[in-house]
């Protein structure tokens, strides 16, 4: 138990560092997000999670893109303990170390797009993690630019 706080408050210090250094590029623009690609539950990687969040995140490599605004974008998809999945397409910039959220999977099969979707803090107290475990553990390289490649992301995540 001592040893996963230890590595989320590293974690949360980490990011912290990481996000102070942020330097913005005044003409950067974000491209239109593609539509939310499917996805394959059984092809998830599965994200490791702190005890105390009940629900399973993981991540389905073929959703995964680093768009040319440098924003790597995903399938995140969840489970409950009695099975239910959920799914959200999300994006990350690890230059500004935001998130962001477009569309989320419903229980009817349909994606449903998120209305106004506006760029958050991964430092933030979020209410899931996921996303900054996502960011740390393979999307952003060296806390505050992207990975080079989709390749590269899915080998950090799977170690």
């Amino acid at each position: 138990m001592k040893i996963k706080k230890l590595f989320w408050l590293g974690l949360t210090l980490a990011a912290l560092s990481a996000s102070a250094q942020v330097v913005t590029d005044p003409d950067w623009k974000e491209t239109e997000a593609p539509a939310p690609p499917a996805f394959n539950k059984d092809k998830l990687i599965p994200l490791d999670m702190p005890n105390y969040v009940t629900l399973k995140f993981g991540v389905d490599p073929a959703t995964l893109i680093i768009t040319p605004d440098s924003i790597v974008r995903y399938v995140v998809v969840t489970a409950n303990a009695t099975g239910s999945i959920g799914a959200m397409y999300e994006g990350i910039r690890c230059a500004t170390w935001e998130v962001k959220t477009y569309a989320r999977y419903n229980a009817n099969g349909q994606w449903s797009a998120v209305r106004d979707p506006q760029w958050e803090s991964l430092s933030d107290n979020r209410p899931s993690k996921h996303a900054f475990v996502l960011a740390r553990k393979g999307i952003c390289d060296s806390g505050s630019t992207t990975a080079n490649s989709v390749a590269d992301i899915v080998k950090a995540l799977k170690n």
